[in-house]
């Protein structure tokens, strides 16, 4: 591990506010008055819907009532004043000041406190009795390049998203493997925790508030993008936008936040301070999460339009969220973030030295996807776009090839294969809907499935973190399911299992990309 990682200095929130201020009046000079009338009146409306229930900063609500009278007064200048405000408000909320100090001060406590947390768990719930959290949090992938890379460039990490500890994980990972600090968004929720709140307003956190989803809103999370990684911050988003209710792994990914990255580099480019910008994918795997059951609830309740009951989210209670980090990394190696080969932002691998490669493994020159023969950039909207969708798709593709399966999601697979099978008949709501004695299966059945799948897997030469045997694997599956959830996934009854079968479905639901397994 590099032992002092380079450290950004965020910058101070008036000058945020000035740049993302700026960034809107260039836009509005070409914005005709009738697009800008829609973008105040889409704010407007939507605000104050949104204020009336959630409430809101007196700050904000003057700048929403500011832009009602100007819309209502038909003024382009004072229109476009009352956008602007509206926008150094958002910023000011967006806008979260980086602390060296407070950075160093939770890179010194955090492995300590994880030892703690290890150390202080019963022995009865230890599958291992190592207490170094780098027994429990493994690492994977080019870690060297990507520190070379930090160093020169700005990098965009971009993560599946499984839990909300997923970015305090990331965090850790990130400083074990000596890369410096990268901003990211996290929702409002988040902040509530006092401590935890404290923390992520001074470790690169900004902060993203769902409930706002008017135009506006989110032109100013993009700017704030922008304009972070044009001065060098190193980024992470999660392109799936939120935590994956079903447990798979993300397919279609969202392009707002990731286009941005296109967007630094050619503004950087244009203004003759070429800076590189490289996309890095990162999967995660965790053995348990600790939402499962909610997040499951909520995927049923979208797919089966609300014919599912919808479950309060286990992430709300303090306890509990310590009970489970101290259960979860008390198993051996229950979390593993691989990072993937690193990309361009139009989706072209790079070598080891940055050099954009083409399909056949040539060096290619990346500023002529973008600049004319003379070396300026073009502007191209359409461009950029299928740029983006290709980085999305290559996304996509990195999940599914560095996923490291663990022996919870190949047994709950072969346990929801052999409960299909035994009920073909039903589909997925009427399964998760069986009483418990009809959602048992024989465990001979579900050992010979996790074979097969143990074979098929190894054959395509997949990434596991399991033992290699079927019954092996199925024991540590059974422990694991019974160290946290009030209900286990799999429970054994004398030759039978008995199953969870919404936890069941989560946890295979990871595997289902993988064609041999289908």
């Amino acid at each position: 591990m590099a032992a002092d990682p380079p450290l950004f200095s965020a910058p101070p929130v008036d000058e945020l506010r000035a740049a993302l201020g700026g960034r809107l009046r260039r836009r509005l000079g070409s914005m005709p008055d009738a697009a800008l009338v829609d973008l105040l009146a889409d704010t407007v409306f939507t605000e104050r819907k949104r204020v009336s229930h959630d409430g809101g900063a007196p700050e904000y609500l003057t700048a929403v009532e500011h832009a009602a009278r100007a819309l209502h007064a038909g003024d382009r200048p004072g229109m476009e004043r009352a956008a602007v405000a509206l926008v150094e408000a958002y910023a000011g909320e967006i806008h979260n000041p980086f602390s060296v100090r407070t950075y160093r001060f939770a890179t010194k406590l955090l492995p300590g406190l994880l030892t703690r947390l290890l150390s202080t768990t019963r022995a009865r719930d230890l599958v291992s009795k190592s207490t170094d959290p780098a027994q429990r949090i493994r690492l994977h992938g080019p870690i060297d390049q990507l520190r070379r890379l930090a160093a020169t460039s700005t990098l965009i990490l971009a993560p599946t998203h499984v839990s909300n500890l997923d970015s305090p994980l990331i965090g850790y990972a990130l400083y074990a493997a000596g890369l410096p600090p990268f901003a990211y968004g996290a929702g409002l929720n988040l902040f509530e925790n006092p401590v935890m709140g404290f923390f992520m307003q001074r470790l690169g956190a900004y902060t993203v508030d769902r409930r706002k989803r008017n135009r506006l809103y989110k032109d100013t999370l993009k700017d704030y993008s922008v304009e972070i990684l044009g001065r060098g911050h190193h980024s992470l988003f999660f392109p799936g936008g939120t935590r994956s209710r079903s447990g798979r792994l993300e397919a279609k990914l969202k392009k707002g936040l990731l286009g941005t990255g296109l967007d630094a580099w050619q503004e950087s480019l244009a203004a003759g301070r070429p800076r590189d910008v490289f996309i890095v994918p990162c999967t995660l795997s965790i053995g348990l999460v600790l939402e499962a059951e909610s997040l499951i609830a909520d995927s049923l309740a979208e797919e089966g339009k609300q014919r599912y009951i919808m479950m309060d989210d286990e992430f709300s209670e303090p306890r509990t969220i310590a009970t489970f980090v101290r259960k979860l990394l008390a198993l051996d190696a229950a979390v593993h973030v691989r990072f993937g080969q690193p990309m361009d932002v139009t989706g072209n691998p790079i070598d080891e030295a940055g050099q954009s490669l083409d399909p056949h493994g040539q060096p290619v020159d990346r500023r002529g996807y973008v600049c004319d023969r003379n070396g300026a950039v073009v502007a191209d909207e359409q461009r950029d776009h299928l740029y983006t969708q290709r980085v999305a798709d290559r996304l996509a593709e990195a999940y599914q090839r560095d996923l490291v399966a663990q022996s919870t999601h190949l047994a709950a697979w072969a346990a929801w294969a052999t409960l299909k099978s035994a009920h073909g008949a039903k589909d997925t709501w009427q399964l998760v809907r069986l009483s418990p004695d009809e959602a048992q299966v024989p465990r001979t059945k579900v050992l010979a499935r996790i074979e097969e799948g143990l074979a098929k897997i190894k054959a395509k030469g997949r990434y596991l973190a399991m033992p290699s045997t079927a019954e092996a694997v199925l024991d540590e599956a059974l422990a694991r399911f019974a160290s946290f959830h009030r209900q286990r996934a799999l429970d054994p009854v004398g030759g039978q299992l008995r199953l969870a079968p919404e936890l069941v479905l989560y946890y295979q639901n990871r595997l289902v990309g993988w064609k041999e397994l289908a």
